[in-house]
């Protein structure tokens, strides 16, 4: 154990003996450090006496394009390709809802159930398999959750009862839920810096836009935990204080509040866009003969489009801000979502009256939505220490789907119908206004307009809440913004197996009791005080950084 005193006085203990948190030399500058020991001052990971620290220390974590191995490229690329498949499953169903609901003979509310009840045993799931990720293998996890998720897939598209068929569409979310969780936090041990930005930018592509499970076992790298920060002998902790830290963590507990706001609305848009377009498109006189299958193939095109630049720009805006402003993450998230408010409210009321111009608005709209999915994860990843991060993504899944994309196909769904009930209560039913048998053609064609006018108009007036909730997702990444520069400074910390000792009067005790700040361990005892005005207190045994008085 060494002791060194930094700027304000306070003692930095750095420890490598058994049990503890390592001193590490990773070259991740997450914040500015005068510790030249620690953490290179160099912009390219060197330490201040000009040496490579990755390579002095042969930690082997690429800073570069350049240094990424072949195994390390591999492994992105199966769990990019995975992840692509996994999202394009997702929402297949959303193009064809329309011809689902003819085929079963359901309603809205039912068609929003499908994604519901997927959602559900998605992000019940998940925290069980972050609880495993931070334990146990992780490459052999996903490869069980992909065999069934592939299983359940391919069982479902059989199915012709609607009982049997969400059956089905419900353990499709465990297979999910497997791989969801784990593979962002392999990424994170992998990379670091703007490495791991960019490596996450290329991951999170699959949104808008057997064999691999035996892929995933026998080739692909399952990192230590930390690695790439230099934290190798890290260790598990109990699960009641990973919650403990998790719900003490500001950063990650707004972050969370802001992604499940933008759960709710991608789950909405994905969910209910192609059939509210198509809806909208017909009642256009020119438009009558469009089909289904035409809108939700153009409404692909632009959020794959939105998807791939929103991602790119977003990545990339981190990677410039983030160097100068330490809080540029969280902020961009929040403009991005503000931003396509107003452009998603233009569009839901164009679509009606206008052709190509709602698509214009929905490329732009979710362009700015789009910004937040590659800082959204190195936010988490950044503000939690390497042994909780899947235990952290579990339930910034769990939440985030629960109160987000879990319920909003099926209550916008459900509030359609309540509309439509009422618009249809207000309007005459022509057919029995109508005597003659000569105008019995007409009168159907009355009340199939009518019938497509309240649908589309109780669908629009639904939509209309994921604007309301987008702007509150807004205002939360704001609030992250606010924190994000401490939170991050201690994860860092933490990482790199740095204990601080603040200062405290210890009113002529000799031993004072003090807890962990991330209530990582027991309490401990502190000895061999200092008895002078400005006492120290030489630490022991302890499992993290910064130490307070325990109340």
């Amino acid at each position: 154990m060494t002791n060194n005193t930094d700027d304000n006085g306070e003692v930095i203990i750095d420890r490598t003996g058994a049990g503890a948190l390592p001193t590490t030399y990773s070259s991740q500058q997450l914040m500015q450090s005068s510790d030249s020991e620690s953490v290179g001052n160099g912009g390219d990971g060197r330490a201040a006496g000009g040496v490579d620290n990755n390579e002095n220390r042969n930690h082997g974590t690429p800073l570069r394009l350049c240094h990424v191995s072949r195994s390390q490229w591999f492994t992105v690329t199966v769990l990019c390709f995975v992840n692509l498949i996994n999202y394009m499953d997702r929402f297949t169903i959303a193009g064809v809802l329309e011809d689902i609901q003819r085929d079963f003979q359901i309603d809205n509310s039912y068609g929003g159930l499908l994604q519901t009840v997927f959602i559900i045993s998605y992000m019940v799931c998940a925290p069980i398999f972050g609880y495993l990720g931070d334990r146990y293998s992780r490459r052999w996890i996903m490869a069980v959750g992909v065999v069934l998720w592939s299983a359940t897939t391919l069982l479902g598209s059989f199915m012709k009862e609607f009982g049997w068929f969400i059956t089905f569409r419900a353990l499709v979310g465990i297979g999910e839920a497997s791989y969801s969780t784990i593979a962002p936090t392999i990424i994170s041990d992998l990379f670091v810096r703007g490495l791991r930005s960019k490596m996450l930018a290329v991951f999170y592509f699959a949104i808008p836009v057997g064999v691999i499970a035996a892929i995933l076992i026998l080739i692909t790298k399952d990192p230590e935990r930390g690695e790439s920060e230099g934290g190798h002998n890290l260790r598990a902790t109990a699960y009641k204080e990973d919650l403990k830290y998790l719900m003490k963590n500001r950063s990650f507990v707004f972050s969370t509040m802001a992604f499940t706001c933008v759960a709710f609305v991608t789950g909405a848009l994905a969910w209910w866009s192609p059939t509210f377009i198509y809806q909208g498109l017909k009642l256009q006189p020119q438009n009558e003969d469009i089909g289904l299958n035409d809108v939700s193939f153009r409404f692909g095109a632009v959020t794959t489009a939105s998807g791939i630049l929103g991602v790119t720009v977003g990545s990339l805006l981190s990677q410039k801000l983030v160097e100068k402003h330490s809080f540029a993450d969280p902020f961009i998230c929040g403009i991005g979502l503000l931003v396509s408010t107003p452009l998603t409210v233009a569009a839901i009321v164009t679509v009606s009256f206008l052709t190509h111009v709602p698509f214009i608005l929905i490329l732009f709209a979710q362009f700015s939505l789009n910004l937040n999915w590659p800082i959204l994860a190195d936010i988490l990843l950044y503000v939690v220490v390497p042994t909780r991060r899947s235990t952290a993504e579990a339930f910034q899944i769990l939440i985030s789907h629960t109160f987000g994309d879990a319920g909003s196909p099926y209550l916008i769904g459900l509030i359609s119908e309540v509309i439509k009930r009422n618009l249809r209560s207000s309007s005459p039913n022509i057919a029995n206004l109508v005597h003659s048998s000569n105008l019995n053609s007409l009168s159907l064609t009355l009340n199939e307009t009518i019938h497509s006018t309240t649908s589309f108009y109780s669908l629009q007036y639904a939509l209309f809440i994921v604007c309301f909730v987008e702007v509150l997702g807004g205002i939360f990444f704001l609030i992250t913004a606010v924190f994000i520069t401490e939170d991050k400074h201690e994860a860092s910390q933490a990482a790199q197996g740095k204990l601080k000792c603040v200062k405290y009067s210890n009113n002529n005790k000799n031993v004072r009791r003090f807890r962990c700040g991330f209530n990582i361990g027991k309490n401990i005892e502190t000895t061999e005080c200092d008895k002078s005005s400005s006492a120290y207190y030489k630490i022991e045994l302890c499992d993290i950084h910064e130490l307070r008085p325990s109340v």
